[in-house]
């Protein structure tokens, strides 16, 4: 039988029904009533779209699994997704939007920090939840304590990097990080590094939408390191990293991995290590039915982000189910507890809001832009 599998850690789909539940008739009693609103902003342009483009097709598909399913109560649930362009302050006029105009009851998003945080200054003081598709840090999560989210924090991010490092007997490394989400994964790699006797010998950084850092690529070639970190939301640095002659294996973070950014590396998206929670070419077991469902509803592999937007939208259905769509605050404080999703077995009764543990991660290696699962494991 096909359904949604309602447990006190959340809901999922049933494997065995994942791809029938998509071909199911949208019943009459959802069709009718009125539907009940989810906000989202995402990076659908700008330099976090390879983010936001993936999100938004995974919750577009999550929301039709969940309405074919019967909504929330009878209800449908509509996600209203807008584009920030990539800019907090365009992220912040469109929460706004949302929030008091469109009344949503719960908000998804951003895609990138800045965008999130703005989202969470609008969100916070209407004691309305947030689901951010984008790790965050101890400053944001101590401020608002709403503000769940389905990536991992930048510290843990920079941790499972070292992790990999040190097992490769990698000490001295290069780095090539962009201004933004590349400068917060390393400012947690500098505070790290020396307890797994890691040495910087170059670190350069560009900002965010550079077209060319040959330069900066350069200098960190020059520095002859044993391998180089390349962290950014772009495929920039990794083909400049590689047209310089950069030969050293590349070591990134999971905010480099989407799809849409190894098809900018082309020829150059060869060598690199990503420590991330979805390989789409080799899914573990309890990621198969999602992976089947998505290749058949849009042609493709989906990935880390894709899996994050699905997770998000279930994330937040399955606190509507709970607490009922109209009190904001009871929603919020419906999030609080472990859900077993798709990317990652969250925990939001965490301080960190998120709850993932090192030992979620997997570790894929890109080859010749084709992905494949590597046995290393960070052990719990």
């Amino acid at each position: 039988m096909t359904r949604l599998i309602q447990t006190r850690r959340g809901v999922m789909l049933g494997a065995a029904g994942a791809l029938a539940l998509a071909k199911a008739p949208f019943p009459a009693h959802a069709q009718s009533a009125e539907p009940i609103k989810i906000g989202a902003v995402l990076c659908l342009t700008g330099p976090g779209a390879g983010l936001g483009q993936a999100e938004r097709s995974a919750m577009q598909l999550a929301e039709k699994v969940l309405n074919e399913a019967g909504g929330i109560g009878g209800r449908p649930i509509k996600v209203l997704i807008e584009d920030d362009g990539s800019k907090p302050d365009i992220a912040k006029s469109k929460a706004e939007a949302l929030i008091f105009n469109e009344k949503v009851a719960v908000m998804i998003g951003g895609s990138l920090t800045a965008s999130t945080g703005a989202i969470a200054a609008l969100a916070d003081g209407e004691k309305m939840a947030q689901v951010a598709l984008t790790g965050l840090g101890p400053a944001i999560e101590l401020t608002y304590k709403s503000l769940y989210h389905v990536l991992p924090p930048q510290p843990l991010n920079a941790k499972a990097m070292l992790e990999y490092t040190k097992a490769q007997g990698f000490k001295k490394i290069g780095v090539l990080h962009d201004s933004g989400y590349g400068q917060l994964v390393f400012n947690s790699l500098r505070t790290m590094a020396r307890d797994y006797g890691v040495e910087f010998v170059s670190v350069e950084k560009f900002e965010v939408g550079a077209t060319d850092v040959s330069t900066q690529a350069a200098k960190v070639r020059a520095a002859n390191p044993e391998a180089v970190y390349v962290v950014a939301t772009s495929p920039v640095p990794f083909r400049g990293a590689r047209q310089v002659k950069i030969t050293q294996p590349i070591i990134s973070a999971i905010g480099s991995s989407p799809y849409d950014y190894v098809r900018g590396m082309g020829e150059f998206a060869d060598d690199i290590v990503f420590p991330e929670f979805l390989v789409g070419e080799d899914p573990e077991p309890h990621q198969k039915a999602f992976v089947e469902l998505y290749q058949k509803a849009y042609g493709s592999l989906p990935k880390n982000y894709e899996a994050a937007g699905w997770d998000a939208v279930h994330i937040v259905a399955d606190a509507l189910k709970r607490a009922g769509p109209t009190d904001r605050a009871a929603i919020a404080q419906a999030m609080r507890q472990p859900f077993k999703g798709v990317m990652a077995s969250y925990d939001f009764s965490r301080d960190d809001l998120t709850g993932i543990d090192l030992s979620s991660y997997v570790y894929s290696k890109l080859v010749k832009q084709q992905f494949t699962r590597l046995p290393f494991k960070v052990a719990r």
